[in-house]
């Protein structure tokens, strides 16, 4: 539908109180390209992007978030506490002086409500006050249930939380002041743009964070130097090249998430942790994984464990050296540790130097929000949308790590690019967030199940590899073990249980910020901060009340660390340069199996 020509268009300045016949024919064309927008969406149906599988109605209800009401008796019990409040934002909102608000107080520090057209608005700023005072109820009358134990408790207040989050006035057109002031400033625009974006998340199954052309895997994130020297079905083994002269003759060897792309660690210069270790002297490896397909339905613990003995047996032989340094990564960490186990099982356990994990958790007891997605009904949804292809689709992981932090995640994007109609800023960390990959059925169920609910990996004998019964409490490898203070993935209460399993020296660094920043904080960029406490001692809070705080990166304590575990420097030549040695190069760096979808 072609758009009126902009000599027909009403001027910005026109405040006729009766809509000239420009006006008129703006918004019947506003109306018109709306229209065909939904027409041509539901005749090109998916498009490129298969759609997601639907799944019983009944494992919904169950999600976290779905049933909110249960408990009828005690929400309206609350309902009784918010009238005198209520009726002080009336009295504030006809003009009367009820005092101080500590309702108000709230709003005032709510970003959501930040603007000034929130407070300068009579009606707004009664909106606003009547919301946060009726979310301030509705997660206090959680605590005040009683019969409920502990873990139905939190499975409530995450409900609670993400309806209070999902009902804001700021999310929905007629009651944001800014979304009112952008239509009429654009003459509805706002609102078509906006539609535009949220028919193409609806297309691709999934919301959009950041400019999807901004980034290119190799082009501008992912493009440090390196080879692929080794592909086996389920990964790519990349070596990057040398930068210095001399570089420490033990190796490292990365294993990132298999949920996530690798490049999380190679994001831009400025931010790559594998740049910056290549700088600082150190051969470099990275095992990236391949995005599961219909072949993969079968895999299991076995085949993630045994691929990565497989990547230190294959940097072991190339570099002819006796041992490596490894490095996991959040749920690779978690398999790092079973590597671990069954290396000392088999008296191999020489054939690593050192193992250091990344917000990586062994011991599931106290594992935060994520449990609450792993009840009989929510594993029965999860083995329902991977029974026909054999493999979950990334996008339902993808949302559930959004649900985490919706207000963040979901309902912001809602507000600035579906109602405000906002160019999506261009973000690498939220590029690769966005960059899902398919996880193999049966392993991502089991690994739910037997880890996070079942806790046996911390079981002597609770997890088989490969035949063999492995236990956490025999590893004695040296292991450096960094937690985020404000992860919400991996709390830094379960990632310190590492702690109480491993009978190794072990060195424990709880970071500034989350799951993601507080992992990649490069130094020269002089953010956030660590901890660090010299003394045993046997709780976290005991470890932050006896821990030094450092300004900016923990990676240079690290390295020093490493350094210590290390046997001298080799000269950069020969099998240390991707390709130069007895495995010739396979394709440059970063690989395909990295983009493939």
């Amino acid at each position: 539908m072609a758009e009126p020509d902009a000599d027909t268009r009403p001027k910005a300045e026109s405040a006729a109180a009766i809509p000239t016949l420009a006006e008129m024919q703006h918004w019947t064309w506003v109306m018109g390209r709306a229209q065909q927008l939904m027409m041509e969406h539901v005749a090109k149906g998916w498009g490129e992007a298969p759609p997601m599988k639907a799944a019983d109605p009944k494992a919904f209800a169950q999600w976290p978030g779905m049933n909110l009401f249960a408990y009828p008796g005690q929400i309206a019990k609350a309902q009784a506490d918010m009238w005198s409040e209520g009726l002080a934002i009336w009295q504030r909102a006809l003009g009367g002086d009820a005092g101080p608000s500590e309702i108000e107080e709230k709003a005032a520090k709510d970003k959501r409500f930040a603007a000034s057209q929130w407070r300068e608005n009579p009606l707004f700023d009664m909106i606003r006050q009547t919301y946060i005072l009726i979310s301030d109820r509705l997660l206090g009358s959680v605590d005040a249930i009683e019969g409920v134990d502990d873990k139905g408790r939190e499975k409530l207040r995450f409900a609670t939380r993400a309806f209070v989050d999902a009902m804001s006035p700021s999310n929905f057109a007629l009651t944001n002041p800014l979304v009112l002031e952008k239509t009429l400033e654009t003459k509805g625009e706002n609102l078509l743009k906006g539609l535009e974006n949220m028919l193409r998340d609806l297309g691709q199954g999934q919301l959009t964070h950041t400019d999807p052309q901004a980034f290119e895997v190799g082009r501008n994130i992912a493009t440090t130097p390196g080879k692929v020297i080794r592909q086996t079905p389920l990964y790519q083994l990349i070596q990057y090249a040398p930068t210095t002269d001399q570089v420490d003759e033990t190796p490292v060897v990365i294993f990132p998430p298999w949920i996530n792309r690798f490049y999380i660690l190679d994001l831009n210069p400025k931010k790559s942790f594998i740049r910056w270790a290549v700088e600082q002297g150190l051969t470099v490896f990275v095992v990236s994984w391949k995005s599961a397909d219909e072949g993969m339905a079968d895999l299991t613990l076995d085949d993630y464990v045994l691929a990565q003995i497989d990547a230190i047996d294959t940097i072991r032989d190339l570099l002819k050296v006796d041992d490596v340094h490894t490095i996991g990564y959040c749920v690779a960490g978690t398999t790092l540790a079973a590597t671990l186990a069954l290396l000392e099982a088999r008296d191999e356990a020489d054939k690593v130097a050192s193992a250091t994990f990344l917000t990586a958790q062994v011991d599931f007891s106290e594992a935060g929000d994520l449990t609450l997605f792993l009840g009989d009904e929510q594993m029965q949804l999860i083995q329902q949308l991977s029974a026909d292809k054999g493999y979950m689709d990334g996008r339902y992981m993808a949302a559930t790590f959004n649900l985490l932090r919706g207000r963040d995640l979901i309902w912001s994007y809602v507000t600035n690019n579906y109602l405000m109609g906002e160019d999506y800023t261009p973000f690498d960390l939220l590029h690769w967030n966005s960059d899902t990959t398919n996880l193999p059925a049966k392993w991502h169920q089991a690994y739910l199940r037997d880890f996070y609910r079942d806790n046996r990996l911390v079981q002597p004998g609770g997890i088989v590899v490969d035949g063999t019964p492995i236990n956490l409490t025999r590893v004695k490898i040296p292991a450096y073990v960094q937690a985020g203070r404000e992860d919400h993935i991996a709390p830094p209460q379960s990632v310190w249980k590492i702690t109480h399993h491993f009978q190794g020296p072990l060195r424990f660094v709880l970071a500034g910020s989350g799951h993601i920043a507080g992992v990649v904080n490069p130094p020269d960029a002089q953010k956030y901060q660590y901890w660090i406490n010299e003394e045993p001692v046997v709780s976290l809070e005991e470890y932050v009340a006896g821990a030094t705080e450092t300004k900016g990166s923990w990676w240079p304590d690290w390295r020093h660390w490493i350094e210590r575990k290390s046997d001298g420097n080799v000269p950069a030549k020969g099998a240390r340069v991707p390709g130069k040695g007895r495995l010739k190069a396979l394709e440059d760096a970063p690989g395909s199996y990295v983009k493939a979808r």
